[in-house]
């Protein structure tokens, strides 16, 4: 936003700078009475010797040049759009008595008297090697004697959540419910009738005008892509407005009792979690807002058949729907990601990195791909990473392509490890786990990647407004001494 804010002033100045001095050539031209360069037929003597003859002789090209300046400020900041901030946000915490360590998962199981023994003995193998720790949250199914998930307990997940984390951020921020112009809603696989929104909008008595966005199928992205339309939408509107952005995904109606082992791997590693953010355009909150949106960027690889298929929502051979996890998803998430950064690193990189990426370009081209062109150190960019924690090899294949050590990757894994995959609100509990160790400093650039079904990715790129602290509300506030675990 900032460079292309600067490109249109840029633009304003040397067009307004032309302009006047076209009406300072005409006016030369038509009056023969002063001696200048110009009546003498001399366009241009050298470069700097008539502009400097103008300068001294015509003091109406200094007014000009002024006024000119006047009028490029004055457009620039009149066409330019408004910054966007987040104000806070809240990472949901169920209850102690949720969490689901691995005897409770085995015990699940082999209460629900539904899966094969080799489907079992597979799942065992994931657990173990997942990345995730014991103090995971499963939903209150998984717990019950005669576990059973229905319409009814989805909607309490999605409810409990959804106004727990509401009402965290609405207490953080002091803004009243009626103050919230737009309210958008991300769960890519429970899409009840009325939706999400209709349910917060009766809840919260929010406002008859308020603009609501729905989203559903977007998969593990949407985090990303639902901050993104926020933005956009505030940057549009002529007036200041709060957005309000509500980040979930259930799990209740998404339990596989199939064999098929790509299907298998999601009852593995999907938790519970949600998140609510406050965004807002209002210029005034720049002293109290964690932080400033300075670029986000989507992209859809949908049209590879590849990667539309890697992760997919079917049924398997007995008719029993589950999501997919194919052996695509890592390169498929690998290949893409580089593409994506391809986009994203002219917008952010510093001259140096462009530079080195631009050469290592020509050079991979004059040699026929003999030499690959370098991915650029992103560290230069960046102060802190909010990588979509997909799994424990996710994690490690986007340390790969970005080149990224352990202390960059550590939000991403710790995640994984207190809460299992979340689906998109992971992002912001890798932030959490990064104000609750007081890491963000005013200043502070944080990039947040995300990857969802499709395939899509999405980057945020926020400016830390101010240095951040550990909040009483913070999920990680009971246990952040005990992080990062080493080995993980």
């Amino acid at each position: 936003m900032k460079s292309m804010s600067n490109f249109k002033f840029l633009q304003a100045f040397f067009g307004t700078l032309l302009l006047t001095l076209t009406f300072l050539f005409v006016e030369r031209t038509s009056n023969p009475v002063q001696s200048s360069p110009i009546r003498n037929g001399v366009l241009i003597e050298s470069l700097i010797n008539p502009l400097l003859h103008i300068i001294y002789t015509h003091p109406t090209f200094l007014l000009s040049c002024i006024w000119c300046l006047f009028l490029s400020i004055l457009y620039s900041y009149t066409s330019s759009p408004n910054p966007v901030f987040l104000l806070d946000f809240s990472c949901f915490k169920p209850n102690p008595n949720q969490k689901c360590s691995y005897k409770a998962s085995e015990l699940f199981v082999l209460r629900t008297n539904r899966f094969s023994e080799e489907s079992q003995e597979f799942m065992r193998k994931i657990y173990l090697k997942s990345g995730l720790g014991d103090e995971t949250y499963a939903p209150k199914f998984v717990f019950q004697s005669n576990p059973k998930a229905d319409l009814e307990s989805a909607f309490d997940e999605a409810q409990e959540g959804m106004f727990s984390s509401i009402n965290s951020v609405l207490s953080k921020t002091n803004i009243d419910p009626s103050r919230i112009d737009c309210l958008i809603v991300t769960c890519g696989s429970f899409s009840p009738m009325p939706s999400l929104t209709s349910l917060i909008v009766n809840h919260f008595k929010l406002k008859s005008d308020v603009k609501t966005y729905n989203f559903s199928g977007m998969g593990c992205s949407s985090g990303v892509m639902s901050i993104d339309l926020a933005a956009n939408v505030l940057k549009q509107s002529n007036k200041i407005g709060y957005a309000l952005v509500v980040i979930i995904e259930t799990i209740n109606l998404n339990w596989y009792y199939g064999d098929s082992r790509p299907m298998l791997v999601t009852n593995c590693i999907f938790r519970v979690g949600c998140v609510a953010a406050m965004i807002t355009n209002d210029p005034s909150c720049r002293r109290v807002a964690k932080m400033e949106l300075v670029h986000s960027l989507r992209t859809h690889h949908g049209a590879n058949d590849r990667a539309y298929k890697a992760a997919f929502q079917e049924e398997d051979d007995k008719g029993c729907t589950g999501f997919s996890l194919t052996k695509d998803l890592i390169p498929v998430a690998g290949m893409f990601l580089r593409e994506h950064i391809k986009i994203l690193g002219p917008r952010v990189l510093p001259l140096s990195q462009l530079g080195m990426y631009v050469y290592s370009v020509i050079r991979s081209t004059m040699t026929r791909g003999a030499s690959k062109p370098i991915v650029p150190d992103f560290t230069k960019a960046f102060d802190h990473f909010c990588i979509h924690t997909g799994g424990k090899a996710v994690i490690e294949q986007v340390g790969r392509v970005l080149r990224l050590g352990e202390e960059l990757t550590e939000p991403a894994r710790m995640s994984l490890h207190r809460f299992g995959n979340t689906s998109s609100s992971l992002v912001f509990y890798e932030l959490a786990y990064l104000e609750a160790k007081g890491r963000v400093k005013k200043g502070d650039r944080v990039w947040m990647l995300g990857f969802g079904t499709g395939f899509k990715v999405g980057s945020l790129v926020w400016k830390a407004l101010l240095d951040f602290g550990n909040e009483r509300d913070n999920p990680w506030s009971d246990c952040i001494d005990r992080y990062p675990l080493k080995p993980w």
